[in-house]
């Protein structure tokens, strides 16, 4: 793998300035990290840019709500942010905000570029306005009755209890959510980006492998339905920039958030004289862009940010990648059940970097969702870090102090060096192509390795016996330097760890200095470098991050209580006998291929793999699962259901699945060990 000096400009998606950061955030960050990490361990120039993403309506009301100004309110929570971050060891060459005189410029500049090029448009549109706070309502912040279920307080564009999807005019009595006044229709001209005039681009840009296919894929569905004009203004009131020549108009907030990559980058630039803005920005740049991103807001980025940049005759990334959310204990973060958990309640209890070494060990470079499951993280860390990584040195430094004053001896078998170094480039292709996880197990079995040589060597028996002190010496002295090696590998993870054993070893850990022969060097007295974790800490955090129902039962009511009075309408079914019941063909199935319906509002496409036959099967949980994140898993189908044909074609069985509706719905899934075609007993 060659290793030429790169120019990189890798970035995070921005953390919306109205709450605090949790865990599913941090995984964005702690990914993005690593690899920034591992960039400049191997030397080449890689700047690592963020920042707060500060404008929009709600935060403007939130900062009414406290009774603040907007400006004082996104202060506030950069502070907190800024705080989060560097104790999860974060490593930012840059964290600013959006709501900055840089990026004011930066959109102004865009915004005039696009206009000048005839891809601003106006026309004039109709929308709910709030009669008492004198604002139009975006569609969030409008509920009502849900057209199609009737379930009362959904929201103005979906309905959380059938998953139902509708325009905001549709709701049955529509109220605000602001002030509960009942909105009006009003008429009001607005400005939208001309997304269609740049479909030829968007296509051969979804070709380029610049995303990753099953995201290059989802972005395809776009061209099906015809690329639309964005609209890229709001009217006031808004937190936000005013459209240059336009009072009373702001630009919408994902207009300028992207934006606040290059405010941020320009912000870091005018502080130092050695990075210049163009060699990054201008559209012939050599230099790399990266955006990491969470996959919910793969549109803005796969889509309308690449044609905002091209329309403004600036260069695209030349790659954006999208990871999945995260899971805690299988299911989604749960305040009621204390895993919606957030940084600073991890990080009063925990070492930051057992996280980011979970994170990293369950990481890959496709987009799938990351289960945090929080005994199995105790025993991960416990075994990797602690009974294999850290137990390395602190089974063999003791004797290099004590018996042979601090200094190495140089080894004479250095068949184990070599298999360490020999791996070095495995590792480093596993985190240039993001399969952290993939890294993580090869060190690990390096480690394996390391310890089983000590235990067989056991050096604690050598240094009882006069005549085998040099042997006591050399298997010491081999077990720190593959300590030295292993702990270089991960710096980018644990660099607060590696940041310790730099000086208990008294060298700096570069990939550069990997194969260094450290015969004669001396080193500092050991100390405990990683405490195991104690479940009482994980308890702790579950305790502190546990709602008490009761405190949210204002605003969670209505949905259960919408819920409960579905469930009253529809008894149970009639009886069955166990003749009945054993009719039915339980089978473990392989969801071999998962799409979209057109124009079906609930459904799911499904072929389902039985081990050699394959059913399709259209199942109604489109409102809680896209369909790239069912590929792949196994689930239990109902194997021998009669064919029943549908509008969208036949259906030929169906899977199982519980919940109460809308986004909470899950389908049954088997434990690993299952394989498809299985009987369910």
């Amino acid at each position: 793998m060659t290793n030429s000096q790169r120019k990189i400009l890798v970035t995070s998606a921005l953390p919306y300035a109205n709450g605090p950061i949790h865990l599913g955030h941090m995984l964005e960050y702690i990914q993005t990290d690593i690899w920034s990490r591992y960039q400049k361990l191997r030397g080449h120039e890689c700047h690592y840019i963020c920042a707060d993403d500060a404008h929009g309506t709600p935060i403007m009301l939130k900062a009414q709500q406290m009774g603040i100004t907007p400006e004082e309110m996104i202060a506030q929570v950069q502070k907190e942010h800024e705080q989060d971050f560097a104790d999860f060891n974060i490593q930012f060459d840059n964290f600013h905000s959006t709501h900055s005189d840089e990026n004011r410029e930066l959109s102004t500049q865009i915004y005039l570029k696009l206009r000048e090029g005839g891809y601003i448009k106006s026309k004039t549109i109709s929308q709910l306005f709030d009669p008492e706070k004198e604002m139009f309502l975006p569609d969030r912040f409008v509920k009502g009755t849900c057209p199609k279920c009737k379930s009362e307080d959904q929201y103005g564009d979906n309905c959380d209890n059938c998953g139902a999807t509708y325009s905001t005019t549709d709701l049955i009595n529509p109220y605000s959510s602001v002030s509960g006044a009942t909105p009006v229709m009003k008429d009001s001209e607005h400005f939208f980006f001309d997304l269609p005039a740049f479909e030829t681009m968007l296509g051969e840009w979804l070709s380029s492998g610049s995303m990753q296919p099953e995201i290059a894929n989802k972005l395809r569905e776009w061209f099906e339905q015809g690329l639309q004009q964005w609209d890229i203004s709001r009217d006031a009131p808004y937190f936000g920039f005013e459209i240059p020549d336009q009072p009373g108009k702001f630009f919408y907030v994902w207009l300028d958030a992207p934006i606040g990559y290059m405010g941020s980058f320009k912000n870091l630039c005018d502080r130092r004289d050695d990075i210049n803005f163009d060699d990054f920005w201008a559209k012939d740049s050599t230099a790399e862009l990266y955006h990491f991103i969470g996959k919910d807001i793969v549109n803005f980025h796969g889509l309308f940010w690449p044609a905002v940049l091209d329309g403004a005759g600036i260069r695209k990334p030349t790659a954006i990648f999208a990871h999945g959310y995260v899971t805690v204990n299988g299911a989604k973060m749960s305040k009621s059940k204390g895993t919606f958990i957030k940084a600073r309640t991890y990080l009063d209890n925990l070492d930051p970097e057992y996280l980011r070494y979970y994170y990293a060990a369950k990481l890959n470079n496709r987009v799938d969702d990351l289960d945090l499951n929080l005994e199995d993280f105790a025993q991960r860390v416990n075994s990797d870090l602690v009974g294999k990584l850290v137990n390395l040195a602190s089974r063999t430094a003791g004797f290099i102090s004590k018996r042979f004053d601090g200094k190495l001896a140089k080894i004479n078998d250095t068949s184990l060096t070599e298999a360490f170094l020999a791996k070095q480039d495995t590792i480093a292709e596993l985190y240039e192509t993001r399969e952290f996880g993939k890294a993580m197990r090869e060190i690990m079995a390096l480690a394996d390795l390391a310890n089983a040589y000590v235990a067989e060597a056991a050096p604690w028996q050598l240094i009882k016996q006069e005549d085998k002190q040099e042997e006591a010496h050399q298997v010491c002295s081999n077990a720190l330097n593959l300590f030295r090696i292993l702990v270089t590998y991960l710096k980018p993870v644990l660099p607060t760890l590696a940041a310790n054993v730099e000086s208990f070893l008294q060298i700096t850990l570069t990939w550069n200095n990997l194969d260094q022969d450290l015969a004669g060097h001396e080193i500092a007295k050991f100390k405990a470098l990683m405490q195991r974790i104690e479940m009482k800490s994980i308890e702790a955090i579950i305790e502190s991050s546990t709602e008490n129902l009761q405190v949210t039962q204002t605003t969670e009511a209505p949905k259960v209580e919408a819920v409960q009075t579905e469930l009253e309408k529809e008894p149970l079914a009639p009886e069955i006998t166990f003749d009945d019941f054993a009719k039915i063909d339980l089978r473990i199935a392989l969801i071999a291929k998962a799409e979209h319906i057109e124009k079906a509002n609930k459904l799911l496409r499904l072929e389902l793999d039985l081990g050699g036959e394959t059913k399709q099967v259209f199942a109604g949980i489109k409102s809680a699962y896209a369909p790239e994140d069912l590929i792949g898993k196994h689930t239990v189908m109902v194997a021998n259901l009669a064919p029943r044909k549908m509008k969208f074609g036949e259906s030929e069985g169906m899977v199982l699945a519980a919940g109460p509706g809308g986004k909470d719905i899950w389908i049954l899934e088997p434990h690993a060990g299952a394989k498809p075609g299985m009987r369910v007993m």
